[in-house]
C-alpha cells in the first residue's frame, strides 16, 4: 500500500508577470510555431541572454522534435520530446485487473499536440528556481540583469523550507519532491517568463495519453505486469526511495518513469465522476479546473506504491494529510508538502494559448491564493 498522498494549492496574480514577459520576449522567441509569430525575428535591447533551442520552433506539428531547454545562468537544461496529436481511449475498460470505479466509463478524448518532459523534473532542475540559483550565478559572473531578469527576479519563489525536502533520498539528477500543486505551477510560471515559452503542467488527459504512448494495455509495455521491475521504481524494487531519472526503460514514445518513482502532479481537479460526463461523446483537451484546495490529481504512482497503481489509467488524489508536518499552517503559502513520492514533469503546448485562453483556462485554478513572502 501507498505511503503518500498530499496538499496542494491555487495559483495567483504570478501568471500576469508570465503573459508580459511572453509578450515581450515573443518577438526574438516564438512562443508557438506559427510563421506569423516566428517571422517577428528583430531584437530588442532587453532580451535574455540565453537564445532559445532551433530545435524548439515549428511552424507545423510535422515540424516538431526533441528539444534541450537551457537554463538561463546555469549549466542546467531540461529534455523535452514532441507528442503528436490524436485521439485514444482515456480511463481503462470493465475487465481490467485491479481496475477501480474512478477509471471509468472509457471515453474517446482528442489531444493537440505537445512536447513533454522526457523525464521528472530533477532537483537540479527545480533548486533553480528553488534556491535562486540562477540569481546567485549571475551575480557571481557579474552580469547585470536585464529587463527581463527584474521581472522574473520578481516572481515568488518558496520560502525556507522546514527541513531538507529531499529527506536524505538524494539530490542532483533524482527527481524533486515534496512540493504542493501551486509550487509545481509556480515553477512552470518562472520557467516560462524565464525562457519565452509557455511551460505548464499535463492536464491528466495528455498525462494518460503520453503515458499509454498509443497502446491499449493497462501498461504501456502490456497487461501483464511480470516486466513492471524492467520500467518502474516500485515498492517492490525501491529499497524505500527514488531512484535517479531515467534508470528504467522508456515507454514506446521515450518518455522514462511514467510507471513509477514518483507519482507526478496534473493540473486537474479530482472527481471520481468525472469520466462518467464524457461517456458516448468525444471530448477535446479535457480539463477538471480546480475548485477546491482538495483533492487534485497525481499520476503515474510512486516509489511506494504497489504495482497496480502504476496502471496506465490509475488515479491518485492529493490528501490533507500530505501538510500535517508543515509548522506554518494555517499560514502556510503552500509550497512544501510530506508527500515523499510526489513530483511532476512538465509539458509545452504547440500552440500557445492567448492570456485570455490561459486565464479561462490552463492557468484558472480555485480558490485563489494571495503570494506573499
Amino acid at each position: 500500500m501507498s505511503r503518500l498522498h498530499s496538499s496542494v494549492l491555487p495559483f495567483g496574480s504570478v501568471a500576469c508577470i508570465v503573459a508580459i514577459v511572453l509578450a515581450v520576449n515573443s518577438p526574438i522567441r516564438p512562443v508557438r510555431g506559427d510563421t506569423a509569430t516566428a517571422s517577428r525575428t528583430a531584437p530588442i535591447d532587453w532580451a535574455a541572454p540565453t537564445p532559445p533551442p532551433t530545435e524548439a520552433i515549428a511552424e507545423e506539428p510535422a515540424q516538431m522534435r526533441p528539444y534541450s531547454q537551457p537554463i538561463a545562468d546555469t549549466d542546467v537544461a531540461i529534455e523535452l520530446l514532441p507528442i503528436a496529436g490524436g485521439t485514444f481511449k482515456m480511463g481503462s475498460p470493465d475487465g481490467e485487473a485491479d481496475r477501480r470505479e474512478d477509471e471509468g466509463p472509457q471515453h474517446e478524448v482528442k489531444i493537440e499536440p505537445f512536447w513533454m518532459g522526457k523525464f521528472e523534473i530533477t532537483w537540479d532542475q527545480y533548486d533553480v528556481w528553488n534556491d535562486k540559483i540562477d540569481i546567485i550565478r549571475r551575480d557571481l559572473a557579474g552580469r547585470k540583469p536585464t529587463a527581463i531578469d527584474q521581472l522574473v527576479d520578481g516572481m515568488t519563489r518558496p520560502t525556507e523550507p522546514y527541513t531538507d525536502m529531499s529527506f536524505g533520498f538524494g539530490r542532483g539528477k533524482y527527481p524533486a519532491i515534496c512540493m504542493t500543486q501551486h509550487a509545481a505551477r509556480s515553477y512552470c510560471n518562472w520557467l516560462s517568463a524565464k525562457t519565452g515559452f509557455y511551460y505548464r503542467l499535463a492536464t491528466e488527459a495528455e498525462w494518460e495519453y503520453a503515458c499509454r504512448a498509443g497502446t491499449t494495455t493497462a501498461y504501456s509495455f502490456g497487461d501483464d505486469p511480470a516486466p513492471l521491475e524492467d520500467y518502474a521504481v516500485f515498492i517492490d524494487n525501491s529499497n524505500d526511495q527514488y531512484e535517479e531519472v531515467g534508470t528504467k526503460k522508456p515507454n514506446p514514445w521515450g518518455l522514462h518513469d511514467m510507471h513509477g518513482n514518483v507519482s507526478e502532479w496534473v493540473l486537474d481537479q479530482y472527481r471520481p465522476d468525472a469520466y462518467a460526463e464524457r461517456a458516448g461523446k468525444l471530448t477535446v483537451e479535457p480539463l477538471e479546473i480546480p475548485q477546491s484546495v482538495y483533492p487534485r490529481v497525481v499520476r503515474g504512482g510512486g516509489w511506494d506504491d504497489d504495482g497496480d497503481r502504476l496502471r496506465s489509467a490509475g488515479r491518485i488524489f492529493s490528501d490533507p494529510e500530505w501538510t500535517q508536518q508543515d509548522p506554518q499552517i494555517p499560514q502556510s503559502i503552500w509550497y512544501h508538502t510530506d508527500a515523499l513520492s510526489v513530483g511532476f514533469r512538465i509539458v509545452r503546448p504547440f500552440r500557445t494559448p492567448s492570456a485570455e485562453e490561459r486565464a479561462a483556462k490552463w492557468d484558472k485554478t480555485e480558490p485563489l491564493q494571495i503570494d506573499e513572502e
